[in-house]
């Protein structure tokens, strides 16, 4: 006889599930096959080629802080890689100068769970990868593509996987 397979989701998701009724979009082996514990190489295309993404992290206690990671640019105006994806299981940011508040800086040293969110508005795609990061200073190889970065937060990949694009609005630049 075999065993019926574990219901998806932890405990919080199989309530809304029971609360708001939908016919399941997606079950074990379809779930695995998207959500993957690495970036392949059109997910690092993608978001290496985006000029900013969004990061979500929280405080031990849940106090969760949300925010905007916008690239930089040299004097001449050449724009600067918002991140680098290292390897499929590693990417790494630079964190520059700010408000002084460290919300987010302040929330990785003391719990390392972070959600990234990547958006491109004109193409009306969407990617997100959830991952444990790590601070460090600004090194020599860092401040060679960063050169005003502070410090560089490095991402352990756990979960990596291309969004559904449902809602998102298509907004395109200006002319100028």
């Amino acid at each position: 006889m075999s065993e019926a397979p574990a219901p998806l989701g932890h405990s919080g998701e199989l309530a809304m599930r029971a609360q708001f009724p939908n016919a399941p979009q997606w079950d074990a082996r379809g779930l695995a096959q998207m959500v993957r514990p690495e970036i392949g190489a059109g997910l690092a295309r993608f978001i290496e080629g985006l000029p900013f993404f969004f990061i979500a992290t929280a405080s031990p206690d849940g106090a969760c802080d949300c925010s905007f990671r916008g690239h930089e640019e040299r004097a001449d105006g050449t724009p600067l890689p918002a991140l680098k994806v290292v390897d499929p299981r590693t990417i790494v940011f630079p964190d520059f100068p700010g408000n002084g508040l460290f919300n987010s800086l302040g929330n990785i040293l003391v719990n390392p769970h972070i959600g990234m969110l990547f958006m491109d508005f004109a193409r009306q795609r969407r990617a997100r990868v959830n991952g444990r990061a790590g601070l460090h200073r600004a090194n020599p190889a860092a401040r060679a593509i960063w050169p005003m970065a502070e410090a560089v937060v490095t991402v352990e990949v756990v979960e990596a996987y291309g969004n559904c694009a449902a809602r998102i609005p298509r907004l395109v630049p200006a002319a100028g």
